[in-house]
């Protein structure tokens, strides 16, 4: 049997025994008062105390970013709930209970202890990932995932402890015995373990940052990365959805990331024209003097005429017929007018690719190529860039002696049906044979 002891047994003042009942439950009353008494003191201290301190010192030292971190993931709180919890479990000798109940109410105070201590350290890698996400460079990395990582370290770690304070062995036993159980785990944190792995080598080796426009068709995703986690990565598309993809699928599988574009200063233009192959034809003479009116094609047209005109020559005292003649083409022409007209373009990026090319003619026509780069980024800008040159080009056409290739419309094939109608229909006076 254990033995009794008496509320100044505990406290070691044995001069109280006279002022105190000797009543067992009045003397445990006594105790559970002290007790509540020193919690409830604790406890203010930590969360009225403590928490005005620690935001006073953090303002002081410019960190206010910390202080609203801190209060939005309830940092101070948890710890508000784990001090007087820590209280409780070491002053138990204040109740004159027996030690085995004592041992059990020991035991879980330090189980609540341990949680809200593991909820404070959670709260506190919550803060500092949520005031790096806010600063300047948390807009393009993240450590979501290391914090996720640590978040999940400091559980496990937890988990076991508690353990051993409920099984009453040392953790060290249990690690060894989990040992046994490593096929399993691996089994049960493939993934994570597999995310943790591509986390970190997309992070060392800078593959992908928050604000990339990356696009994983096998994924569905085209947009913009707003969120880098352990486990997933969400892509806003262009269509306001969120596509999420598991990291380790970016590590393992190919996608294409716009941010060297981006970086570059420059944005592609890569369209093409499909030119009615029956409008192309040679320039006449006094078709170039006209051409020469336009201030892009006037030292390409000189040159050119000085050229054909050295070899023409040559080719006459050769006894050629005229028709072997050189002469200039309208296609070429063209060409030539949309290249000078892209060089001097004030948004076309001059230290990149410039080309206009004639490519392999189709039944749809005879596609002409422009190939060059805008020097603004930005999807608007690019478009409104584009829009304006095309703009330019297709007008330009007809001055040149070219047609665009369309297919035929319904008003296209009603106006050819009213000329044909219009064409066999009798002369006045003439009497139709039919």
């Amino acid at each position: 049997m254990e033995q009794e002891r008496t509320f100044a047994d505990l406290l070691g003042w044995q001069w109280i025994e006279a002022y105190l009942p000797q009543d067992r439950w009045v003397q445990i009353m006594a105790g559970l008062a002290m007790l509540t008494v020193l919690v409830w003191i604790v406890s203010w201290l930590t969360s009225s105390v403590l928490s005005r301190l620690v935001r006073r010192l953090l303002k002081v030292a410019g960190k206010d970013e910390w202080a609203r971190a801190l209060v939005k993931k309830r940092f101070v709180r948890n710890v508000g709930y784990a001090v007087p919890l820590l209280v409780v479990s070491s002053n138990l000798t204040l109740l004159p209970l027996a030690t085995s109940l004592l041992e059990v109410i020991e035991r879980v105070a330090l189980l609540g202890f341990l949680v809200f201590l593991i909820m404070a350290i959670v709260s506190l890698l919550g803060a500092w990932q949520e005031v790096y996400a806010n600063s300047s460079k948390g807009r393009t990395k993240s450590i979501k995932g290391y914090v996720e990582v640590a978040k999940i370290a400091v559980w496990a770690i937890g988990i076991i402890v508690m353990i051993s304070i409920v099984l009453d062995q040392s953790p060290v036993l249990l690690l060894s015995g989990l040992g046994a159980l490593s096929a399993v785990l691996l089994l049960v944190f493939k993934d994570t373990l597999l995310s943790l792995v591509a986390s970190t080598q997309m992070s060392t080796n800078d593959m992908l940052r928050i604000g990339d426009w990356i696009e994983m068709k096998q994924a569905g995703a085209d947009g913009f990365v707003i969120d880098m986690a352990l486990h997933t990565v969400k892509v806003q598309n262009w269509d306001k959805t969120v596509t999420t993809i598991p990291t380790y699928k970016l590590f393992s599988e190919s996608y294409r990331n716009w941010r060297q574009m981006f970086e570059s200063g420059g944005r592609r233009i890569k369209r093409t024209l499909s030119i009615d192959a029956s409008s192309v034809r040679f320039l006449t003479p006094s078709e170039v003097d006209s051409l020469s009116r336009f201030a892009l094609l006037r030292d390409y047209l000189n040159e050119k005429k000085e050229d054909l005109e050295r070899s023409n020559q040559e080719l006459s005292r050769a006894g050629m017929d005229a028709v072997n003649y050189r002469r200039l083409t309208n296609l070429g022409t063209f060409r030539a007018y949309c290249m000078a007209y892209i060089k001097r373009h004030p948004e076309i990026h001059q230290d990149m690719i410039q080309m206009v090319r004639m490519m392999e003619p189709t039944a749809e026509g005879i596609p002409i190529e422009v190939y060059c780069f805008t020097n603004k980024t930005a999807w608007v800008d690019h478009e409104r860039i584009q829009g304006d040159i095309f703009d330019h080009i297709l007008a330009v056409l007809p001055e040149i002696g070219l047609r665009l290739f369309q297919s035929p419309t319904g008003r296209d094939l009603s106006l050819g049906l009213s000329l044909a109608a219009e064409s066999h229909r009798p002369l006045p006076g003439v009497k139709d044979p039919l």
